[in-house]
C-alpha cells in the first residue's frame, strides 16, 4: 500500500505504474474502512477501524479504491429509512455502491481484466457487506467496469448509480432523438445526467423542473432548454406552452407528477419513473394514460439484468468518450469524515456528488 503523509491526496496518475510495482504484497497489509454495527444517525453509528486487506477469491478482483461515491440511497439505508428499516442486513455493514479505483490482484480465472486497469464498480453494497467505504474492496470481476481514459477517477465514483439510472431512464424510449423530453428534478444529480444524456442521445426538446435557484441554475448548465418551477400551478400549461406534448418522461416523484404526465404526454410517449418517495401510493390516471397508449417503466438500476446493463453500459461509453455527459462533484471528504459526507448528503442543499477520497484521511 502507497502511505500518504499529512493526508495528501494520491493522484490519478499513480495507476499508471501500478504494473510496474508490487501491488501483491500490500494484500498482507491492514487497511481502513469505514463501517456501522447498528443503524442510525451517521455520527453516531460510523466507525472507522483496520481490518486485513483481503484477498481476491474466484472470479472477484482485489481493487485499491481511489473514490467512494454516496447516493441518496447509501445515507437512508445506514439510517434505517430504506427498505428493511433498522434491521441490519449483515452484522457490520461497509456502506456504499459507487466506487472507482485501480485493479490490484486478481482472482483465479479473471482474464478480462488485469492488474493496473482503472475501473469503476457499481452495486458494491448491494446486498453485500462490502462496500466502497474502504481503502480497497475485492469484488465480482462482473461488477467492474473499465473506466474511458478521458474519465477521471472522481467521475468514476458517480457512474454506478447516478450516471447508469440516467442512462438507463433514456433508453426506455424508443428513440430520444429528435423528441420531447421531460426531466423532473433537473438540479439533481440523476437529473443533471438525465439533460446531459437526453442532449447527448439528440433530444430536440428538453424540458425540466427545479425547485431552488441553485437547482434552477445546475439544469440551465447541463443544457436543459426550459426550467421551470415544479410547484407551479400552471405547470402542464407552461409544458405545452413550450413545446406542445412530450415524447419521453423520467420522472424522480412520480405520485406528486401522475396528473401533469397524464396531461402532457403525447400518444405512444413513454414515462420512466425511478422515484415517488413524497408519494408512496400514487393515484394514476389511468384513462389518460391508456387512451394515449403510454409506455410506463419503473426502474431500479440495481436490479438490471446483464443484456441490459451491458447495452446502457456501451451507451454510457460513448457518451463518455465524447464528453457528453460530464462530472459535477459537490464535495470530496476524506475517508475517516464520512459522517461529515453523509449529513451533506441528507441535507441535499448542494449541487452535484460527494465522494470519499479512501486515499486519505483528516488526521
Amino acid at each position: 500500500m502507497v502511505m500518504l503523509s499529512n493526508g495528501a491526496k494520491m493522484t490519478e496518475y499513480r495507476s499508471k505504474n501500478y504494473e510496474s510495482q508490487k501491488g501483491l504484497d500490500s494484500m498482507n497489509n491492514a487497511m481502513n474502512i469505514a463501517s456501522y454495527r447498528a443503524k442510525g444517525s451517521a455520527r453516531d453509528v460510523l466507525q472507522i477501524r483496520a481490518i486485513e486487506t483481503p484477498s481476491p477469491q474466484a472470479g472477484e478482483v482485489l481493487i485499491r479504491l481511489h473514490y467512494s461515491g454516496i447516493n441518496p440511497s447509501d445515507v437512508k439505508m445506514r439510517a434505517g429509512l430504506s427498505l428493511g428499516g433498522m434491521a441490519m442486513p449483515f452484522d457490520e455493514v461497509i456502506p456504499h455502491s459507487d466506487g472507482s479505483g485501480v485493479i490490484e490482484a486478481l482472482g483465479e480465472g479473471v482474464s478480462d481484466f488485469s492488474i493496473g486497469d482503472r475501473v469503476f464498480v457499481f452495486n458494491a453494497g448491494f446486498k453485500r457487506a462490502f462496500g466502497t467505504a474502504a481503502e480497497a474492496i475485492t469484488i465480482p470481476a462482473a461488477q467492474v467496469v473499465p473506466l474511458p481514459d478521458q474519465t477521471s477517477m472522481t467521475h468514476g465514483a458517480c457512474l454506478g448509480i447516478p450516471a447508469m439510472t440516467a442512462v438507463h431512464a433514456m433508453t426506455r424510449a424508443k428513440s430520444i432523438d429528435g423528441k420531447r423530453v421531460l426531466i423532473s428534478s433537473g438540479g439533481g444529480v440523476v437529473g443533471r445526467y438525465c439533460i446531459e444524456v437526453a442532449r447527448g442521445l439528440g433530444a430536440k426538446t428538453i424540458i425540466t423542473t427545479a425547485s431552488s435557484p441553485l437547482s434552477r441554475a445546475t439544469a440551465e448548465k447541463a443544457g436543459a432548454d426550459l426550467v421551470l418551477d415544479y410547484k407551479s400551478d400552471r405547470l402542464a400549461e407552461e409544458i405545452q406552452d413550450h413545446c406542445g406534448q412530450i415524447d419521453h418522461a423520467v420522472e424522480a416523484e412520480f405520485g406528486v407528477n401522475a396528473q401533469t404526465l397524464g396531461t402532457v404526454m403525447a400518444e405512444g410517449g413513454s414515462i420512466a419513473a425511478y422515484g415517488s418517495a413524497l408519494n408512496k401510493t400514487p393515484e394514476m390516471p389511468f384513462y389518460d394514460f391508456m387512451f394515449k397508449n403510454i409506455t410506463l417503466h419503473m426502474l431500479l438500476v440495481y436490479l438490471l439484468d446483464d443484456e441490459t446493463r451491458k447495452a446502457d453500459l456501451a451507451v454510457m461509453k460513448d457518451l463518455l468518450t465524447r464528453g457528453a455527459i460530464t462530472e459535477n462533484i459537490a464535495a470530496i471528504l476524506p475517508l475517516d469524515d464520512i459522517a461529515t459526507a453523509h449529513e451533506q448528503v441528507e441535507a441535499a442543499q448542494k449541487s452535484g456528488s460527494v465522494l470519499l477520497d479512501c486515499q486519505s484521511s483528516s488526521r
